[in-house]
């Protein structure tokens, strides 16, 4: 948290003088006043008042930044659209090059995820889940793994064995698990350790 303690002849002047270090607004900051000072007499026993102003930190605000920022290095600058909703933040990436933030089956947008996760949750108190998609992907994405998950597991049934699927994140696995969970002849599970937990298809 960026913080800035000052003095000042006033309490106000004291606060003034923080927020021109910080280059940030009332608005935006918590107040502790430390001393409130003394004005003493003649010159005599004066006293600065002292006060420590702290910036409030907005993780959405912190996540976009931090997005803007690895997108335009990568030379696929963006247009950040956030949404909250209580503790989940839906975040969609627009842009003329935005294949190059999604990356083969999605990979680079999961790696931007994941770190995306860490920077909103680094420093507030309380604990938010993030879904970073770009122009549509997560959804595309998801009606593919539907399709495949439906496939492989008629190829599960018709060769009377196991099939075994590439390694994907949690909520990728899911999407196979819930497609296949009503399914009358095969059952599924995961196996193996993150970062390469797959799917498994068994017939029954």
């Amino acid at each position: 948290m960026k913080q800035m303690t000052a003095t000042g002849a006033t309490v106000e002047e004291a606060i003034q003088s923080a927020l021109e270090q910080l280059q940030t607004s009332r608005d935006k900051v918590n107040v502790d006043i430390i001393d409130e000072g003394k004005k003493g007499f003649l010159g005599f026993g004066t006293k600065p008042a002292i006060a420590k102003v702290s910036i409030i930190q907005d993780p959405v605000q912190d996540a976009e930044t931090f997005i803007l920022d690895v997108a335009e290095k990568m030379g696929a600058p963006v247009e950040v659209k956030s949404e909250v909703h209580d503790r989940d933040i839906s975040m969609e990436l627009l842009g003329e090059s935005i294949a190059l933030l999604i990356g083969k089956r999605g990979q680079t947008l999961n790696s931007l995820q994941y770190l995306v996760q860490l920077v909103v949750n680094r420093e507030s108190d309380q604990y938010y889940t993030v879904m970073l998609d770009a122009e549509g992907y997560r959804k595309r994405r998801k009606e593919t793994l539907e399709t495949l998950a439906h496939r492989l597991a008629e190829k599960a049934v018709r060769i009377g064995d196991e099939v075994k699927l590439e390694p994907m994140p949690s909520y990728e696995r899911k999407i196979i698990h819930t497609a296949l969970q009503d399914h009358e002849k095969v059952k599924t599970d995961s196996s193996g350790n993150d970062p390469k937990r797959y799917v498994v298809i068994q017939p029954l």
